[in-house]
């Protein structure tokens, strides 16, 4: 029988079929952790005497509660506040104590976890990959099954390298065309949630699929598969292709020589067969898009930069969502005045990311009265940033240059916005406080960020040139 992609990495991992009354029992290949949602899986452990089955399966790194300043000295964490403060000092003894490497503050590898997986070579197409974090399928991008799990479940995979898992139904998403210049891989990922809704994907995997798709590049496509979670799928996937073989080949944990060569082979028969089924499929015209940002409180609530706030007459949630963010209906988002800019996070903190701010903040400056945070998603691509000058494009435009880390994305590290302030953000969620209590997030590209952050008001980047 023909088989999606979803399928053939799937049934390469079953270990026990599922049942009417039992879930499968799922092989996991790689298993990512950090310090938020791991403390209690080993406290687990450690109660019934089980040793980590798999710490060579196993890669952990500090990247939610973790400073996006310097850090000499537990001094330094004071930042954070008391509790992520300690739940940095407990991932370095989890580590220790059960024998996992840990990627901490003095490794030139450390960053968010779904930057550094596929930095190292960790990520790979085929494999199984599982987080305590819900943007775990960011590694689906490489042709993996990679999806966000619990903090029990944390503690099965650590002392079994097996997950209890009930197959998903499949659904295609067909990207025809190709994206107009200016609009990019966040603009398409939102226009994606806004068409099929923040539960059109509930149940599914979702494969990313069609001629826009295939041109994007690696980091594009990250940024697509890390926001599938946004529209309530249980994982996003793209089929691996030679754009996938060249990210991959000779990084530090990729296959090298013939067992590269056996791999790419391999990797090669993964895509979805000519004549396989899905579940569901939903075709988006890729060159009818333009510049989105979000209006409301969850991804979902999106609009073209260009076009008004929708109305909903009798909606009580709705109008709640708008008297939140105070906006309103008819109106468009440009002009609304904007407090501070975050570029970062596992959905946008990558190279090209960074470029594309840049290319914007070049030679201008960013407006009075606006914060703006460039936080690099991994120690490496800050690395590569500064080798590039992108650091001082970013600072001599009066933008803050950060040490990597989640920083913004989720305000629980010491980076947060001030009630009522308006942030235009490059992360995933926008929900009520995500960044701060009372604060109000947009959900944008990095050059609508970067836009915005020079007009000191919501701006659509075609107003600066046409931005890849």
């Amino acid at each position: 029988m023909p088989q999606t992609l979803f399928e053939k990495v799937w049934e390469q991992h079953v270990v026990v079929p599922e049942t009417a009354d039992t879930p499968a029992v799922l092989y996991i290949d790689l298993h990512l952790i950090h310090e938020v949602t791991s403390p209690q899986a080993f406290s687990l452990l450690r109660e019934r005497g089980i040793a980590v089955r798999r710490p060579d399966r196993t890669l952990a790194t500090m990247d939610h509660s973790t400073p996006t300043t310097p850090v000499s000295s537990f001094k330094d964490l004071a930042v954070v506040g008391e509790s992520a403060a300690n739940q940095i000092v407990q991932m370095e003894t989890n580590c220790r104590d059960f024998g996992i490497d840990l990627l901490g503050f003095d490794s030139d590898r450390r960053g968010i976890v779904h930057v550094i997986g596929p930095e190292l070579g960790a990520t790979q197409p085929g494999k199984t990959i599982v987080c305590g974090d819900s943007h775990t399928s960011t590694h689906g991008a490489f042709g993996a099954l990679a999806f966000g799990i619990g903090t029990t479940e944390v503690g099965h995979v650590l002392a079994t390298q097996c997950l209890l898992q009930r197959r998903p139904r499949t659904l295609a998403i067909n990207v025809e065309g190709a994206l107009p210049k200016g609009v990019g891989a966040k603009d398409l990922i939102l226009a994606i949630i806004g068409e099929i809704g923040v539960d059109g994907g509930t149940g599914h995997v979702i494969e990313y699929r069609g001629e826009a798709i295939r041109g994007l590049g690696m980091d594009a496509r990250m940024t697509v598969c890390n926001m599938s979670i946004e529209a309530g799928a249980r994982a996003g996937m793209i089929a691996p292709d030679d754009v996938t073989f060249e990210y991959l080949k000779g990084r530090e944990q990729a296959p090298s020589g013939a067992e590269w060569d056996a791999a790419v082979k391999r990797w090669r028969d993964l895509g979805s067969d000519d004549d396989a089924a899905f579940d569901a499929s939903v075709t988006i015209d890729a060159g009818k898009l333009t510049p989105m940002v979000t209006y409301g409180t969850n991804p979902g609530m999106v609009v073209g930069i260009d076009q008004p706030v929708p109305e909903r007459a009798g909606d009580p949630s709705f109008r709640k969502a708008l008297d939140y963010m105070q906006v309103e209906s008819g109106q468009p988002m440009t002009g609304q005045r904007v407090d501070v800019v975050f570029v970062g996070s596992c959905t946008n903190s990558r190279l090209s990311d960074l470029e594309q701010a840049a290319t914007i903040l070049a030679g201008r400056q960013v407006a009075d009265g606006v914060r703006m945070l460039v936080v690099p998603g991994s120690q490496q691509v800050k690395k590569e940033a500064e080798a590039k000058g992108l650091d001082r494009v970013f600072r001599a435009a009066g933008a803050e240059w950060r040490e990597s880390g989640c920083s913004m994305c989720l305000g629980m590290n010491g980076d947060t916005a001030a009630r009522g302030h308006l942030t235009v953000s490059t992360s995933n969620r926008n929900f009520e406080g995500r960044q701060g209590v009372g604060a109000r997030t947009v959900l944008a590209s990095p050059a609508t960020a970067a836009a915005s952050a020079v007009r000191g008001r919501i701006a659509d980047p075609r107003e600066f040139g046409e931005q890849d």
